[in-house]
């Protein structure tokens, strides 16, 4: 009983999955490149300053980091990849989110000091470091750092091309989702920032890659097809750093109507499933200090002369395509789970949460799920996605989801018999835009903004 238990825990899993998904973990697997150190293109970085996104410092101190609320000190090369340390703790270190957080120019010699130490210590396809994903957003953060006016530190400019060639040939097609987004992403900011040919490839590649996986990956209601609020943040601030890009880069003209019409969208997502407090719910995968929190998103994007989206009046309010509900009378808010665990392909970060909701009142969260704070393959893991660790029922000890191993997905709910009774909550539409309606029917709008849809059902 218990191997055909295990066959049909593996035949829920791995029937979802796209042919891509199947041979590209097999070729990521076994083919392993060897890194191109040929000398680096010329950079070509406009003149100005980059304006980034406001994010709570992470380096405390030349080699002191604190990510998911643990400090830790990396003071030695083996540090950065250690095997007794969480390995979403170690991604973080990789990152170099702290190059573009609040307050870096006051931390610009340790962050060059920083950067030399990783280049040391981190040779070139070894480690943590060099994974694609951590790959893409230390490339971008890197980028970003010298389009903020710093010269580059010995030796970086070489490491970049180093790293973005290497990642080229680690595209995540067998994963998809935010990390294929992630690999274009960093493609398109070495592909514009470095000169020449190469970088052209670098560029059209990334841009083929996001203006397919734009398409798929924001839903018609704004939300991000993974349905984790977390995920979707940052995949928000991703397409505003794109739009903000597309200012200082001729070549990037044609994307900055695209990339903007997908900011406003997803901005609007944000702003219906923000606490009061204005950061993310606890959806999914999620947890604080990773993503920018709302207030953060609408200021980088009102400096970057998007209008902001109303705040959502009292009532019921469907997002329909993602399959979330916020519902709000008076001081109470609550956010709802009637969604898909995620896409059927690509439910990685999905929990076990389905009907699951979280409550504020007057203004402080009071009911809230459980959250996340490891991807490690262990109990606690399991337990943070299992129904039990987050406010919804569980029959019979069983999750709603076959959730199992760090992010896999077996059997999954599905929801079905979605009614809405009494006044849909319809905040007014900005007057004169031709998207959908800001109330998330989905239904198109006239350019005085009024919503061609009766909300009462």
């Amino acid at each position: 009983m218990a191997g055909r238990n295990v066959l049909a825990r593996y035949w829920h899993t791995l029937r979802w999955l796209r042919p891509v998904q199947w041979y590209g973990r097999a070729w990521h697997l076994l083919y392993r490149p060897t890194p191109d150190l040929r000398p680096a293109p010329a950079l070509a970085l406009p003149p100005g300053r980059w304006q980034p996104c406001a994010r709570v410092p992470s380096l405390l101190g030349p080699e002191v980091f604190r990510f998911l609320s643990v400090e830790r000190r990396v003071v030695a090369a083996a540090d950065w990849n250690r095997a007794d340390w969480p390995r979403l703790w170690l991604y973080n270190a990789h990152y170099f989110d702290d190059l573009v957080a609040d307050g870096a120019e006051a931390r610009t010699e340790w962050h060059r000091a920083l950067i030399a130490r990783w280049i040391a210590e981190n040779p070139p396809g070894q480690g943590n470091g060099w994974e694609p994903y951590p790959t893409s957003l230390r490339i971008v953060n890197w980028l970003k750092w010298l389009l903020a006016g710093h010269a580059p530190v010995p030796g970086m400019r070489d490491s970049l091309a180093v790293q973005v060639r290497w990642l080229r040939r680690r595209l995540e097609h067998h994963l998809l989702g935010n990390h294929l987004w992630a690999n274009a992403k960093a493609l398109v900011f070495a592909g514009v920032c470095f000169d020449g040919d190469e970088a052209a490839r670098w560029r059209r590649e990334g841009l083929r890659l996001l203006q397919r996986e734009l398409r798929e990956q924001v839903l018609a209601d704004g939300g991000h097809f993974e349905r984790s609020p977390m995920y979707h943040a940052i995949l928000t601030e991703d397409v505003l750093d794109l739009l903000q890009l597309s200012r200082s880069f001729d070549v990037l003209g044609a994307e900055a109507s695209r990339w903007q019409e997908a900011a406003v969208r997803m901005l609007d997502w944000a702003t219906s499933m923000a606490h009061p407090d204005g950061d993310v719910a606890f959806f999914n995968d999620a947890a604080f200090g990773i993503a920018p929190p709302l207030p953060a998103l609408q200021a980088y994007a009102a400096g970057l002369g998007l209008a902001l989206p109303p705040l959502p009046s009292s009532g019921l309010h469907l997002l329909q395509t993602s399959g979330y509900a916020r519902m709000q009378a008076g001081p109470a808010l609550l956010l709802a789970d009637v969604a898909p665990v995620g896409p059927d392909y690509l439910p990685g970060h999905a929990h076990a949460d389905t009907l699951s909701f979280e409550l504020s009142l007057h203004g402080r969260r009071v009911l809230v799920n459980g959250g996340t704070s490891t991807y490690e393959n262990n109990a606690e893991r399991q337990r943070q996605r299992g129904t039990a660790a987050h406010n919804t029922v569980v029959v019979d000890g069983a999750d709603s989801s076959e959730v199992w191993a760090a992010f896999r997905v077996a059997r999954r709910a599905r929801v079905h018999d979605i009614q809405r009774r009494g006044r849909m909550a319809c905040y007014p539409c900005r007057p004169g835009t031709t998207a959908i309606c800001a109330c998330r029917g989905g239904y198109a709008i006239d350019g005085s903004g009024i919503c061609k849809r009766d909300h009462y059902r």
